[in-house]
């Protein structure tokens, strides 16, 4: 009898010794455990800040942990990309990622420090940025054809403002140009909002921005929108018409969402994307992506891989049409 019950003993210690380490490691397994830093690659008051706010400030609750942006500017993003690139891949460190921070940037330097596929995890797009023609409010321009006749005439000053070179508003605007053929001198500012801010002062006379960055001083009457870079009319836009309906064929926006540094558990990857997703539908969510006139598309890992692959075969192609060469 007492050596049965030294047995049954011996037995509920061994038990308890493998149970251990399964609870150590469900514990483990539990995501997130601590706040998720999301590096915004722009300055703050930028198209990207902006957006990444309104969605971190609900997927904060959908997730259950505080997220906290950290904005990382400088190099058209390329800073802010490469310290996400060396980030701890262990789920708790997000990077809005952008068409200009993830494949333009990187073009215009010789030798890029970091690949947008091959060193990050693509959790979940969720926006198209589309572009907005804005000009300063105290030019006679009300349109596209206006604003064509008016860049042929001559008139000065007549400066193209954009978020710094390899941003999205510089190859937007740069390729407008080129298809509209008129010139107008480049001047690069240190982000979107000095940029948007520049064209709403008087200080540049128009720029082809991210929407996120143009909508307040729209809506405040500081500049006023022309026409924007989808290929159809939008009803986030309504009046603004197409860029197409002048020069047929253009078609020229951006897109947004969130990488991981290589190697991030799938679990986080899944969570994140599956939270995110939720996120989108919040009527909060919805209210303020068509305030900054950004159109809601949320794509999964795979889909938003392609995206990027496909961004950048578009992009370098665009960079070799424009003759914007490496530093």
């Amino acid at each position: 009898m007492k050596n049965i019950k030294l047995l049954t003993t011996a037995l509920t210690i061994a038990v308890a010794g493998v149970a251990a380490p399964a609870g150590a490691a469900d514990s483990a397994m539990s995501y997130p455990s601590r706040p998720i830093r999301v590096i915004v690659p722009n300055g703050p008051g930028s198209s990207v800040d902006t957006l990444t706010r309104i969605v971190t400030n609900r997927l904060t609750q959908v997730i259950g942990q505080q997220l906290v942006v950290d904005n990382r500017a400088g190099a058209g993003g390329l800073i802010g990309m490469e310290i996400a690139k060396n980030a701890n891949a262990d789920g708790h460190t997000l990077v809005a990622a952008t068409t200009a921070a993830s494949t333009i940037a990187r073009l215009l330097v010789k030798n890029p420090k970091f690949h947008p596929v091959n060193d990050y995890d693509s959790v979940v797009q969720f926006a198209i940025t589309l572009n907005v023609l804005v000009v300063h409010k105290g030019l006679p321009i009300n349109s596209m054809k206006e604003f064509i006749a008016y860049a042929k005439s001559g008139k000065q000053p007549f400066n193209m403002a954009s978020a710094g070179v390899g941003s999205q508003s510089h190859l937007s605007g740069a390729y407008l140009q080129q298809q509209a053929k008129i010139n107008s001198l480049h001047v690069p500012y240190k982000g979107g909002g000095p940029s948007s801010a520049s064209v709403a002062s008087g200080e540049s006379q128009w720029s082809l921005i991210p929407s996120a960055a143009a909508m307040r001083h729209v809506s405040a009457g500081r500049m006023r929108a022309i026409a924007h870079s989808l290929p159809r009319p939008t009803p986030l836009l309504p009046g603004v018409p197409p860029i197409a309906d002048t020069i047929p064929g253009f078609d020229y926006s951006g897109w947004m969402g969130f990488f991981m540094p290589k190697g991030s558990p799938r679990k986080a990857v899944e969570t994140v994307r599956a939270a995110v997703a939720k996120t989108m539908e919040a009527p909060d969510v919805k209210k303020g992506m068509a305030f900054q006139a950004t159109e809601i598309v949320v794509a999964g890992p795979a889909e938003f891989r392609k995206l990027v692959q496909d961004s950048m075969v578009q992009n370098a192609q665009l960079v070799k049409a424009l003759k914007l060469s490496a530093n």
